[in-house]
């Protein structure tokens, strides 16, 4: 971890790297896409045994760091795969040449739908934080809590309502945007 992230608490880390996630969300809305915004942050192994896994050296370079980063791309990609979290899985992935991102946070502005918490939990990411919730589609807790079911061999800890107003006027704002343009 970087002296900074070192010093601060939990929630405060969570509140810096959702604010980045809001940027990534503003990205998507600037590009007239529904702003959700990602990003994935390497805390290390919790030593569950290591396999293969990175060299000491590549542990310590991404430690603390962004390792993934995406905004909602469906419309611009015209692909219903372009989900703010898959593209920052997949960067994720490429950086740390693996596909498994144990040891990885990840911080998304709205609550993951079906497709993406399925796709966390094939990742193995050890922590979801989530700006706000989505009552219609949400497999986080709202609809279905896939992250945390029994019965899957994987859960993941999450963590509801980090910057929640502030996520939710980003999609208030561009919503109410999109309505006054017809």
């Amino acid at each position: 971890m970087t002296n900074t992230t070192k010093n601060m608490s939990t929630e405060e880390t969570d509140i810096k790297y959702m604010k980045e996630a809001i940027r990534q969300a503003k990205k998507a809305a600037e590009a007239g896409e529904v702003p959700i915004g990602c990003v994935i942050v390497y805390n290390g192994i919790r030593d569950k045994g290591d396999r293969k896994k990175f060299s000491d050296k590549t542990k310590t370079e991404f430690m603390g760091k962004v390792i993934g980063r995406g905004y909602n791309r469906r419309n611009t990609d015209k692909s219903t795969l372009s989900h703010a979290e898959i593209t920052a899985i997949k960067k994720a992935s490429k950086k740390l040449d693996d596909w498994r991102l144990e040891g990885a946070t990840m911080y998304v502005t709205l609550e993951p739908c079906q497709m993406c918490a399925g796709a966390i939990m094939q990742a193995r990411m050890d922590r979801v934080v989530i700006g706000c919730m989505n009552p219609k589609a949400g497999c986080a807790g709202s609809i279905l809590n896939i992250l945390e079911m029994d019965g899957f061999n994987h859960k993941v800890e999450v963590t509801r309502g980090v910057c929640e107003d502030e996520c939710s006027r980003v999609l208030t704002d561009f919503f109410k945007e999109m309505r006054s343009r017809k």
